[in-house]
């Protein structure tokens, strides 16, 4: 496919190298392209059979001919580096007859590549400061600043009818931008469209498209007028020499290269662009807010950032929604780049107070997003799957505003199915600022400030020039009322010499001559009526004289003080806001940064989770095991491998943080969730696919947190007898290698783990059968990394066998039963030292276990002696 070059008509307002040379490029070459063409080719006759084809259409400057260009290989010691093999090319540049028929003209040599880098630098530049890129001073890119001086020139005012856009256009076409209608009138309808400009500047009448991207009506069919802030922001200063007017394209107008702005606009309603090479995304703002920051950096030049963004701390989008966070921001202002995470505003409504069915609505979304793609799209993740818990979505809105109705099904969370949508969806999406602007005819980042500053300064050219022709026209006027009020004063020699001069200019000469007077005095004098030549009128003058004297001296005033002009730029700014300001439709959210994670989306359901001794563990959900009466044979947990048995069987929630000990000491972490979801029969997943653990590595004790509490701890016992208590609060940061949990001797093991209160008593028995029973109180909270206090003083051989919490609550209960129960010394004493059996079966059978096995029958009996005792007191005997 032959490529094809940009035309060459560029703007009236850019003044381009005379060393240009083509303007167009048309390239007919079959093996190679334009840009693509290698500077080295490896045999002459293939340079040759490639470049016999070459040939461009060019129009130079001083010619409308077309004169044919060849291409040919100079010889190594003509070309540019010793024979790099550049390609060299002469253009004929024809007669300014136009006409090369006869040989005339002159051959210009140049290389192929470089007239090629040349001539898309200009394309680029062609569209960087004439198409794509705003002025930083005004904030309007060229087709919408003609757009409204056109529609200023047609007298489209706020007071007055709309008139129809094809007007409009036309008059924009024909005299200032001589490019397609469409891009005129698109740009124009962006401009009347409130979801899409903060202010709109310009008044529409018809249809001009909506949030779903329906397009506009045709420009036959729609009317147009400013709106009263474009006149007063943008218009308002235009005739007063406040800003350069230009030639148009075909110099037979003026067109002004700037309007003369009193806000920033391009802030006001930011600006979007893409360009050659760079492109600009700018945010919308608060009208009101802008004129703040922009007062407080007038009373403040050196104002921090920080102290800025307290009058505008953000964004605000014509369509509203939550900005999330303010990094993004900060760093957007500072830089000029960054990304803001904008989300739509929800409510959630009862639908049915019976079912408690709740439904999500919808009432803004994001800047730029289409309201009716956002629907499909939730229909289509629904439809697919891929987004549970919604049975019915509906578009209700209407003029009154927006209205998405997303119906839940019954027991579905809001949140959950909420934040599903903000990650699946364009419910949320990013707004990435590169505030990009044209500057003194270069394109720059700039952050806030910059900005500002920038427009301050070009806001304070505009005053002073503002200033200079109000100055200029108040002494001109003030020199010929001065001049008339004298003619009054004199009148009866003004009329003589009127009557006996022969001419105008014979009357003027005597005027002049007679009273000291000017030529434009002479002729003011001379032009007056004779009606206001009363008394009253004569009074006129002279108080017009006087206020025009008043006039100068505050003139002369302002233009003695940098201090003044900016006291007249806030006074003005001021007035816009006090007359168009509007409160803010995006709210600022500084609870996150947007950013979902996968706790968002997931339900904090209750589960079970399931560790066996070989590391094997897996996540079920509680309606698996079904409600059993006694004396049943119950349910498999699932399929374990050789050798292998249940260690722990917890209960749970999925957003609970899961502590995993190590026999070494060390502790793990991870989010229940993180355990995948297994059927009953099903084996599990290994812990070292989820965890850090080393080999060799075993899980002793599995703790479920909730929340991190500082009145909670955590109780560990190893099995040679050494006890320490931590705070639940020094586990709540885990790295993913993991953390000591408790220093451990050479031959010593962490065993078991338990959450406690100081309220709590803790039960610790030993494998000969030795119990001790104290409060959770008694013993000190330490560190992580520390071993402990001996919880028990142990015989040769002997070991921990079971260590376990008793709750304060069931406590506070068996303290409560009455004396008649406990009438004697002993059956108290015997009770309060066996209560820990009533709770922990477990640990005793592990007890019993070990001393039947080794034949303590005296111990045992001893045991069970212990246990009747503990029944008779139970029941009162």
């Amino acid at each position: 496919m032959k490529p094809t070059f940009p035309p060459s008509s560029y703007p009236s307002t850019m003044a381009f190298s005379s060393g240009i040379r083509f303007s167009t490029l048309l390239l007919r070459h079959r093996p190679y392209s334009l840009l693509t063409a290698p500077t080295r080719f490896s045999s002459s006759s293939r340079l040759r059979h490639s470049l016999s084809d070459l040939r461009f259409l060019s129009t130079a400057a001083s010619s409308s001919s077309k004169s044919v260009v060849k291409a040919a290989r100079r010889s190594g010691d003509d070309d540019d580096g010793g024979g790099n093999g550049s390609v060299w090319v002469k253009g004929r540049v024809g007669n300014d007859d136009g006409g090369d028929r006869d040989g005339g003209g002159r051959i210009v040599p140049f290389e192929l590549h470089k007239e090629a880098t040349e001539a898309y630098m200009s394309y680029a530049m062609s569209v960087l400061l004439g198409r794509a890129l705003p002025d930083v001073r005004d904030g309007l890119k060229p087709v919408h600043r003609r757009i409204l001086f056109a529609m200023h020139e047609l007298g489209l005012s706020s007071r007055k009818p709309f008139k129809k856009c094809a007007r409009v256009v036309g008059e924009v076409l024909g005299k200032f931008h001589p490019h397609g209608d469409s891009a005129v009138y698109d740009s124009l309808v962006r401009m009347a469209q409130d979801f899409s400009l903060r202010c709109p500047l310009i008044n529409g009448h018809g249809n001009f498209g909506s949030i779903d991207a329906d397009p506009a009506a045709a420009m036959r069919y729609t009317e147009c007028r400013l709106e009263a802030l474009t006149e007063a922001m943008l218009l308002a200063d235009l005739e007063q020499d406040t800003v350069d007017f230009v030639p148009n394209f075909d110099n037979s107008q003026k067109e002004p290269s700037l309007l003369p702005a009193r806000l920033p606009t391009l802030l006001l309603n930011g600006a979007s662009g893409i360009a050659v090479g760079m492109a600009t995304n700018i945010p919308p703002h608060n009208l009101g807010e802008l004129v703040d920051v922009l007062c407080a950096l007038i009373h403040n030049p050196e104002a921090t950032l920080q102290e800025l963004l307290e009058y505008m701390p953000g964004p605000d989008f014509p369509t509203g929604g939550l900005i999330m966070g303010n990094i993004g921001i900060l760093e957007a202002y500072r830089s000029g780049r960054g990304r803001v995470t904008v989300r739509g505003k929800t409510d959630v409504e009862l639908l049915d107070s019976k079912t408690k069915r709740t439904a999500i609505i919808i009432k803004e979304v994001p800047y730029q997003t289409n309201k009716s793609a956002l629907v499909e799209k939730i229909a289509e993740l629904v439809e697919n799957k891929s987004l549970d818990g919604i049975s019915d979505i509906r578009d209700e809105s209407d003029r009154s505003g927006m209205r998405i109705v997303i119906e839940l099904k019954r027991g579905s969370d809001p949140s959950i199915v909420l934040n599903n949508l903000y990650r699946l969806t364009s419910l949320q999406s990013g707004f990435s600022c590169n505030m990009v602007g044209i500057l003194d005819g270069q394109p720059k980042l700039m952050g806030l400030k910059e900005l500002l500053q920038a427009f301050l300064d070009f806001r304070c050219s505009v005053v002073e020039r503002r200033a200079r022709f109000k100055l200029s026209q108040a002494q001109e006027r003030r020199h010929i009322v001065e001049g008339i009020v004298v003619g009054l004063d004199n009148l009866d020699g003004v009329i003589r010499i009127i009557r006996e001069a022969s001419s105008n200019a014979i009357a003027s000469v005597g005027l002049r001559n007679e009273f000291n007077l000017s030529e434009k005095q002479a002729e003011a004098i001379l032009d007056i009526s004779l009606r206001r030549l009363t008394l009253l009128e004569g009074k006129k003058f002279v108080d017009e004289s006087k206020s025009l004297m008043e006039q100068i001296s505050k003139l002369e005033e302002l233009l003695s003080s940098k201090r003044h002009i900016l006291q007249v730029i806030e006074q003005e700014a001021i007035e816009l806001k006090n007359k168009f300001s509007s409160p803010r439709r995006s709210m600022l959210e500084d609870t996150d940064s947007g950013q979902l994670e996968d706790i968002d989306v997931i339900p904090n359901e209750e589960m079970l989770l399931v560790l066996s001794e070989k590391g094997y563990v897996k996540r079920m959900k509680p309606n698996t095991f079904n409600l059993q009466n006694r004396g049943t044979i119950g349910k498999s947990i699932g399929k374990l491998r050789v050798n292998d048995a249940t260690s722990e069987f917890i209960v749970c929630r999925a957003h609970d943080h899961i502590l995993y000990f190590s026999d070494k000491g060390i502790v793990y972490s991870a989010r229940a969730y993180k355990i995948p979801e297994c059927t009953r029969t099903a084996a599990g997943t290994p812990l070292v696919q989820i965890l850090s653990i080393s080999d060799g590595e075993r899980i002793t004790s599995v703790i479920p947190v909730s929340e991190f509490s500082g009145d909670q701890f955590l109780l560990m016992l190893t099995m040679n007898g050494y006890v320490k208590k931590v705070s639940l609060n020094s586990f709540s940061s885990i790295r993913s290698t993991g953390i000591i949990a408790i220093q451990l001797v050479p031959g010593d093991e962490l065993k078991w783990v338990r959450c406690c209160t100081n309220d709590n008593l803790v039960a610790m028995a030993s494998q000969n059968g030795l119990v001790n029973l104290c409060s959770c109180e008694n013993i000190r909270t330490q560190g992580r990394n520390t071993r402990g206090a001996v919880a028990m003083r142990l015989k040769q051989g002997d070991m921990m066998a079971s260590m376990d919490i008793i709750p304060a609550a069931k406590l506070n209960d068996l303290k409560k039963v009455p004396e008649a129960n406990t009438s004697s010394f002993r059956q108290r004493t015997v009770w309060q030292q066996s209560l820990w059996l009533d709770f922990h079966c477990q640990m005793m059978v592990k007890v019993m276990n070990k001393w039947f096995s080794s034949a303590k029958v005296v111990q045992s009996t001893e045991l069970r002696f212990g246990m009747f005792q503990y029944s008779l007191a139970m029941q009162g005997e």
